[in-house]
Protein backbone atom coordinates (compact mmCIF):
# COMPACT_ATOMS: atom_id res chain seq x y z
CA UNK A 1 0.00 0.00 0.00
CA UNK A 2 1.23 3.65 -0.81
CA UNK A 3 0.49 6.58 0.99
CA UNK A 4 0.66 9.77 0.91
CA UNK A 5 0.43 12.22 3.58
CA UNK A 6 0.48 16.02 3.54
CA UNK A 7 2.57 16.44 0.19
CA UNK A 8 3.73 20.17 -0.09
CA UNK A 9 6.46 20.50 -3.38
CA UNK A 10 7.55 24.16 -4.30
CA UNK A 11 10.21 25.78 -6.80
CA UNK A 12 11.84 29.10 -6.53
CA UNK A 13 12.95 31.11 -3.71
CA UNK A 14 10.86 33.95 -1.77
CA UNK A 15 8.60 36.12 -4.00
CA UNK A 16 9.35 33.51 -6.93
CA UNK A 17 8.30 30.42 -5.06
CA UNK A 18 5.94 28.12 -7.14
CA UNK A 19 3.90 26.21 -4.69
CA UNK A 20 3.51 23.62 -6.75
CA UNK A 21 1.60 20.37 -4.14
CA UNK A 22 -0.23 21.90 -1.66
CA UNK A 23 -0.55 19.61 1.04
CA UNK A 24 -1.45 16.33 -1.07
CA UNK A 25 -2.69 13.02 0.96
CA UNK A 26 -4.20 9.95 -0.83
CA UNK A 27 -4.02 5.86 -0.66
CA UNK A 28 -3.25 3.31 -2.97
CA UNK A 29 -3.82 -0.02 -2.86
CA UNK A 30 -1.61 -2.75 -4.03
CA UNK A 31 -2.92 -3.77 -7.20
CA UNK A 32 -4.82 -0.25 -7.86
CA UNK A 33 -4.97 0.96 -11.40
CA UNK A 34 -4.78 4.87 -10.45
CA UNK A 35 -5.02 7.87 -13.42
CA UNK A 36 -4.32 11.27 -12.48
CA UNK A 37 -6.06 14.06 -14.33
CA UNK A 38 -5.56 17.76 -14.62
CA UNK A 39 -4.60 20.36 -16.61
CA UNK A 40 -0.92 21.38 -17.76
CA UNK A 41 -0.07 23.45 -14.72
CA UNK A 42 -2.24 21.37 -12.11
CA UNK A 43 0.47 19.44 -10.23
CA UNK A 44 0.44 15.87 -11.45
CA UNK A 45 3.29 15.27 -13.11
CA UNK A 46 5.11 16.38 -10.35
CA UNK A 47 3.22 14.63 -7.97
CA UNK A 48 4.17 11.53 -10.27
CA UNK A 49 7.60 12.70 -9.30
CA UNK A 50 7.76 12.65 -5.71
CA UNK A 51 5.56 10.02 -5.58
CA UNK A 52 7.87 7.65 -7.42
CA UNK A 53 11.35 9.21 -5.53
CA UNK A 54 12.63 10.91 -8.51
CA UNK A 55 11.89 14.12 -6.44
CA UNK A 56 12.00 15.44 -2.85
CA UNK A 57 8.85 16.72 -1.48
CA UNK A 58 9.27 19.51 0.82
CA UNK A 59 7.32 18.10 3.07
CA UNK A 60 5.24 15.10 3.86
CA UNK A 61 5.47 11.70 3.93
CA UNK A 62 5.51 8.78 1.25
CA UNK A 63 5.26 5.57 2.59
CA UNK A 64 5.18 2.50 0.66
CA UNK A 65 4.30 -0.35 3.04
CA UNK A 66 5.35 1.44 5.96
CA UNK A 67 8.52 2.73 4.75
CA UNK A 68 9.09 6.52 3.74
CA UNK A 69 11.01 7.08 1.40
CA UNK A 70 10.65 10.39 1.63
CA UNK A 71 12.80 9.92 4.87
CA UNK A 72 15.80 8.57 2.37
CA UNK A 73 19.09 9.39 1.31
CA UNK A 74 20.24 9.24 -2.57
CA UNK A 75 21.48 5.81 -2.20
CA UNK A 76 18.75 4.33 -0.79
CA UNK A 77 16.25 6.10 -2.74
CA UNK A 78 18.42 5.14 -6.16
CA UNK A 79 18.02 1.09 -4.61
CA UNK A 80 14.59 1.57 -3.70
CA UNK A 81 13.33 2.74 -7.56
CA UNK A 82 15.84 -0.01 -9.11
CA UNK A 83 14.32 -2.77 -7.14
CA UNK A 84 10.58 -1.37 -6.79
CA UNK A 85 9.17 0.50 -9.54
CA UNK A 86 9.15 1.33 -13.37
CA UNK A 87 8.81 4.15 -15.55
CA UNK A 88 7.22 4.59 -18.88
CA UNK A 89 6.90 8.16 -20.19
CA UNK A 90 5.46 9.87 -23.39
CA UNK A 91 9.65 9.81 -25.14
CA UNK A 92 9.98 6.06 -25.86
CA UNK A 93 14.24 6.95 -24.33
CA UNK A 94 15.17 3.81 -25.93
CA UNK A 95 19.26 3.96 -27.07
CA UNK A 96 19.41 3.72 -30.79
CA UNK A 97 22.83 1.57 -30.96
CA UNK A 98 20.49 -1.34 -28.79
CA UNK A 99 18.10 -3.64 -30.71
CA UNK A 100 15.28 -4.14 -29.23
CA UNK A 101 16.48 -7.00 -27.06
CA UNK A 102 19.11 -5.54 -25.85
CA UNK A 103 16.93 -2.47 -24.57
CA UNK A 104 14.59 -4.43 -22.91
CA UNK A 105 18.03 -6.36 -21.32
CA UNK A 106 18.78 -3.24 -19.52
CA UNK A 107 15.43 -3.18 -17.46
CA UNK A 108 15.56 -6.62 -16.80
CA UNK A 109 19.48 -6.13 -15.24
CA UNK A 110 18.47 -4.05 -12.47
CA UNK A 111 16.12 -6.67 -11.25
CA UNK A 112 19.00 -9.06 -11.92
CA UNK A 113 16.12 -10.54 -14.55
CA UNK A 114 17.12 -13.45 -16.59
CA UNK A 115 14.04 -14.44 -18.42
CA UNK A 116 12.98 -10.67 -19.95
CA UNK A 117 12.16 -12.60 -23.30
CA UNK A 118 8.75 -13.07 -21.63
CA UNK A 119 8.63 -9.54 -21.51
CA UNK A 120 9.20 -9.03 -25.06
CA UNK A 121 6.26 -11.76 -25.84
CA UNK A 122 4.02 -10.17 -23.78
CA UNK A 123 4.27 -7.03 -25.92
CA UNK A 124 3.85 -8.49 -28.99
CA UNK A 125 7.51 -8.06 -29.91
CA UNK A 126 9.14 -11.50 -30.70
CA UNK A 127 9.33 -11.91 -33.92
CA UNK A 128 11.27 -8.15 -33.97
CA UNK A 129 13.95 -8.65 -30.71
CA UNK A 130 16.80 -8.04 -33.39
CA UNK A 131 15.66 -4.76 -35.03
CA UNK A 132 16.37 -1.28 -33.66
CA UNK A 133 14.25 1.47 -32.46
CA UNK A 134 14.70 3.26 -36.06
CA UNK A 135 13.26 0.41 -37.77
CA UNK A 136 10.34 0.08 -35.61
CA UNK A 137 6.63 1.88 -35.56
CA UNK A 138 5.97 4.99 -32.59
CA UNK A 139 3.48 1.99 -31.05
CA UNK A 140 6.42 -0.80 -31.43
CA UNK A 141 9.23 1.59 -29.69
CA UNK A 142 6.45 2.10 -27.14
CA UNK A 143 6.12 -1.36 -26.52
CA UNK A 144 9.70 -1.80 -25.87
CA UNK A 145 9.30 1.12 -23.52
CA UNK A 146 6.72 -0.67 -21.83
CA UNK A 147 8.58 -4.32 -21.98
CA UNK A 148 11.84 -2.94 -20.84
CA UNK A 149 9.90 -1.50 -17.74
CA UNK A 150 8.30 -4.90 -17.53
CA UNK A 151 11.36 -6.79 -17.43
CA UNK A 152 11.98 -5.19 -13.79
CA UNK A 153 9.30 -7.06 -12.37
CA UNK A 154 8.02 -3.48 -10.69
CA UNK A 155 5.81 -3.36 -8.05
CA UNK A 156 4.57 -0.07 -9.06
CA UNK A 157 4.31 1.17 -12.68
CA UNK A 158 4.17 4.64 -13.15
CA UNK A 159 3.42 6.35 -16.74
CA UNK A 160 3.79 9.87 -17.39
CA UNK A 161 1.37 10.13 -20.75
CA UNK A 162 2.41 7.07 -22.42
CA UNK A 163 -0.13 7.80 -25.29
CA UNK A 164 0.60 11.32 -25.88
CA UNK A 165 2.85 11.21 -28.78
CA UNK A 166 1.02 7.86 -30.17
CA UNK A 167 -2.60 7.92 -32.96
CA UNK A 168 -5.81 6.48 -31.75
CA UNK A 169 -4.72 2.81 -33.50
CA UNK A 170 -1.93 2.82 -31.29
CA UNK A 171 -2.63 4.38 -27.78
CA UNK A 172 -5.27 1.99 -27.82
CA UNK A 173 -3.28 -1.16 -28.40
CA UNK A 174 -0.42 0.33 -26.02
CA UNK A 175 -3.37 0.88 -23.15
CA UNK A 176 -4.66 -2.56 -23.78
CA UNK A 177 -1.22 -4.26 -23.61
CA UNK A 178 -0.62 -2.30 -20.38
CA UNK A 179 -3.80 -3.18 -18.94
CA UNK A 180 -3.68 -6.75 -19.74
CA UNK A 181 -0.02 -7.50 -18.20
CA UNK A 182 -1.20 -6.24 -15.05
CA UNK A 183 -4.37 -8.47 -14.90
CA UNK A 184 -1.28 -11.44 -15.15
CA UNK A 185 1.31 -9.66 -13.13
CA UNK A 186 -0.43 -8.07 -10.49
CA UNK A 187 1.40 -4.41 -10.26
CA UNK A 188 0.03 -1.43 -8.99
CA UNK A 189 -0.18 1.11 -11.75
CA UNK A 190 -0.16 4.85 -11.74
CA UNK A 191 -0.60 7.10 -14.70
CA UNK A 192 -0.92 10.83 -15.47
CA UNK A 193 -2.67 11.52 -18.48
CA UNK A 194 -4.60 14.77 -20.55
CA UNK A 195 -6.49 12.10 -21.92
CA UNK A 196 -9.84 11.82 -19.81
CA UNK A 197 -10.97 9.06 -21.89
CA UNK A 198 -8.40 6.75 -20.22
CA UNK A 199 -10.02 7.22 -16.27
CA UNK A 200 -12.44 4.66 -17.78
CA UNK A 201 -10.23 1.86 -17.42
CA UNK A 202 -8.99 2.84 -13.75
CA UNK A 203 -10.14 1.61 -10.28
CA UNK A 204 -9.42 4.87 -8.50
CA UNK A 205 -9.26 8.27 -10.91
CA UNK A 206 -8.17 11.89 -8.64
CA UNK A 207 -8.58 15.24 -10.81
CA UNK A 208 -5.66 17.81 -9.60
CA UNK A 209 -6.46 21.99 -9.87
CA UNK A 210 -3.53 24.31 -8.90
CA UNK A 211 -1.52 21.90 -6.63
CA UNK A 212 -4.28 20.02 -5.13
CA UNK A 213 -7.05 17.41 -5.07
CA UNK A 214 -10.25 18.34 -6.22
CA UNK A 215 -12.14 14.95 -6.44
CA UNK A 216 -11.34 11.44 -6.32
CA UNK A 217 -13.72 8.38 -7.05
CA UNK A 218 -13.86 5.15 -7.70
CA UNK A 219 -15.29 2.72 -10.65
CA UNK A 220 -17.74 0.00 -10.25
CA UNK A 221 -17.08 -0.78 -14.49
CA UNK A 222 -14.24 -0.45 -16.16
CA UNK A 223 -13.55 -0.08 -19.67
CA UNK A 224 -11.49 -1.64 -21.99
CA UNK A 225 -9.05 0.45 -23.81
CA UNK A 226 -10.91 -0.37 -27.06
CA UNK A 227 -14.55 0.86 -25.34
CA UNK A 228 -13.48 3.76 -24.35
CA UNK A 229 -13.50 7.33 -26.21
CA UNK A 230 -10.66 9.18 -27.60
Amino acid sequence: MIKIEDIHKSYGLADNCNKVLKGISLTIKNGDFLVILGASGSGKSTLLHVMSGLEYPDQGKILYDGTDIAALNDAERTKFRKEKIAFIFQQYYLLPHLNVENNVKMGADLAKNQNYITAIEAVGLSEKRFRYPHELSGGEQQRVAIARALAKKPDVLFLDEPTGALDETTGRQVLDYISKLQKELNFTIIMVTHNANIADMAQSVIHMNSGTIVKLWQNDTKKTAYEIGW
